[in-house]
């Protein structure tokens, strides 16, 4: 049983099997909590920690699928293009959002962290929170952060995202699949990506257009309100 569950492979397709379980649970339950990454983090957390697998091991069985993230993002820019008719009038509005939504993003984050009395490291390491992994990974990096840790705040932000995103956007009464999208991507990245693409191919559109240039303006801007904050 050891040598099974020390195995790469055991790992790999448990990976897969935990997915296509959240998957099945979402199609049953139509609960926004039953997202396929939400499920596929808690069953594979607990059987790591029960089995006392190395998360080594687990990384290494896993290599290819986050080797394959790399062409997957890059894959979003299909269903963009199919919309791309729908940016006329829509790319001035967005890209204001976006720059606004940034700085909310990285200066709350900054200010929350000093109102409860973290650490300057601690708010740093918060700052880049709303980016996709690598991205984040490698601003905290750059400002003095934990990295690690901002990739689990990041993953958190996207999985919390993707389960509670679209029920705000509905009790706000945010209709407009464009609007969603941006929304959705400016702040649960991949993640939320994911779940929008499955509800509307214009919201998963220009939520994965949405990731991509939130990543681009943190990296521009994150400096500066770092600065001006710490």
């Amino acid at each position: 049983m050891r040598w099974f569950v020390e195995q790469p492979l055991t790992w790999l397709v448990a990976t897969l099997l935990a997915y296509r379980l959240g998957v099945w649970l979402l199609d049953r339950t139509r609960l926004s909590v039953a997202q396929p990454v939400l499920v596929a983090v808690v069953l594979l957390g607990a059987a790591l920690l029960v089995l006392d697998v190395d998360i080594a091991t687990y990384a290494e069985g896993t290599a290819v699928l986050t080797f394959l993230l790399g062409p997957a993002t890059v894959a979003l820019a299909v269903p963009l293009h199919r919309q791309l008719h729908r940016l006329r009038g829509f790319a001035l509005p967005m890209t204001v959002a976006l720059v606004l939504g940034v700085l909310v993003s990285v200066g709350s984050a900054i200010l929350l962290v000093q109102l409860l009395g973290g650490s300057e490291e601690l708010a740093r390491t918060m700052a880049p929170k709303a980016t996709t992994t690598p991205v984040s990974l490698a601003l905290s990096a750059e400002i003095g952060g934990i990295p690690a840790l901002s990739a689990v705040l990041t993953i958190t932000a996207g999985i919390l995202g993707a389960v509670a995103g679209p029920w705000v956007l509905d009790r706000l009464r945010v209709r407009e699949p464009r609007s969603r999208g941006v929304a959705i991507g400016g702040v649960s990245h991949g993640i939320g990506t994911a779940r929008a693409l499955a509800e509307d191919p214009v919201e998963g559109a220009f939520s994965g257009l949405s990731m991509g240039l939130t990543a681009l303006l943190t990296s521009l801007l994150i400096p500066l309100v770092v600065a001006l904050l710490l």
